[in-house]
């Protein structure tokens, strides 16, 4: 008797994995599962317990570290939208100056800009760099 409940309990500790994502929750559903074996074998409840504890613990410092490493080394961390343009060069199409905004290319795609420095003017025909994007405006200084 005590196997299946080891087993019902492995099982729904898996199954909740997948809402929580730490892998916390994996290694105790294999602990529950090792200690449902060891009670399908004869194991007592107080020696299923003690396979349970000994395994969850096992698997919580030996195989969750590695495989948190491994997921982490798998997420694509590459910049999107407007955040994958911060760095880049363009264009000034019409000149940026002070608070007024002007107009600059990025790629092909015109932006509205602002000069990040209030006082400088940047004139048409010159290179900026795009250091933020604010809302659908971006935030320029002159190179050089």
């Amino acid at each position: 008797m005590s196997a299946v409940i080891w087993l019902i309990a492995g099982v729904v500790m898996v199954a909740a994995e997948v809402l929580s994502g730490e892998f916390v929750l994996l290694m105790l559903g294999g602990g529950a599962l090792i200690a449902a074996l060891a009670s399908a074998l004869g194991a007592g409840p107080v020696v299923g317990a003690l396979v349970f504890g000994a395994a969850a613990v096992l698997l919580l410092l030996a195989v969750r570290p590695p495989l948190r490493r491994r997921l982490a080394r798998t997420v694509d961390t590459t910049a999107m939208h407007s955040d994958a343009l911060i760095g880049r060069e363009a264009v000034v199409l019409a000149r940026v100056q002070g608070d007024q905004g002007g107009r600059i290319k990025i790629d092909g795609d015109v932006w509205s800009a602002r000069s990040v420095d209030h006082r400088q003017v940047i004139e048409a025909g010159t290179r900026v760099r795009i250091v933020a994007i604010t809302g659908a405006t971006a935030m320029v200084l002159a190179e050089g």
